[in-house]
């Protein structure tokens, strides 16, 4: 979940390059910034000085701080989008896919704390992005969840009383839960990897169709 210039859809060549560097050196230091200080206590010009540009250069790139946590949000969402996707189609039935969604989400939040911080608690904080944003990324994450449910659905390995929709916004809710009380958790963090084989056994057990 690293920035990488890919990400901005700019081109690779003279100055679109140097716009697109700017461009993700702002997005990278906003999470740093968003995670340390919290998305009210962030200000553009800190962002602006742990990015290594000038004030006014935000705002050549982003409409205003909000427009930054959005932007932030849509690009690491893609990629965590991207992993999430190699991740599940190396395994091989619904029940591995399952396993490997909710293992790859607890693991991405202890490898990148500040990125799940702001993912997690700060992008609550934007009353601009919980009210207007129409959060297609997040739409493409939970379309991978469900379409795991109901492929193992249709291949009677899950039970069909519950829509997949349904269930891949219950199940998101419970492991973004989790993640949510580790990153609060200060000097008494649990292993959330280790979790994480909890919380999938758990969803199974409620999930599998039962034997007869």
């Amino acid at each position: 979940m690293t920035a990488h210039s890919a990400a901005t859809g700019q081109s690779s060549s003279g100055s679109g390059n140097s716009q697109s560097d700017k461009r993700v050196r702002i997005l990278a230091a906003a999470e740093t910034v968003f995670a340390e200080r919290g998305f009210y206590g962030a200000k553009v010009s800190q962002i602006a000085q742990e990015a290594g540009v000038a004030d006014g250069t935000i705002y050549l790139y982003f409409k205003s701080k909000d427009d930054v946590l959005i932007s932030l949000f849509e690009n690491r969402m893609g990629q965590v989008c991207t992993r999430m996707n190699e991740n599940v189609a190396a395994a091989a039935t619904p029940t591995e896919k399952l396993e490997s969604f909710i293992h790859t989400h607890l693991l991405m939040v202890e490898e990148h704390p500040n990125l799940a911080e702001v993912l997690t608690v700060e992008l609550r904080q934007s009353a601009k992005f919980m009210k207007e944003h129409p959060n297609p990324q997040f739409g493409e994450y939970l379309k991978i969840l469900a379409t795991i449910i109901a492929d193992g659905q249709t291949a009677g390995a899950f039970e069909t009383d519950v829509p997949a929709q349904v269930a891949a916004r219950g199940i998101f809710g419970m492991v973004d839960e989790l993640a949510l009380a580790w990153l609060l958790g200060a000097e008494q963090k649990f292993d959330i990897v280790r979790a994480a084989d909890w919380v999938g056994t758990l969803i199974l057990r409620g999930l599998e169709r039962k034997k007869l």
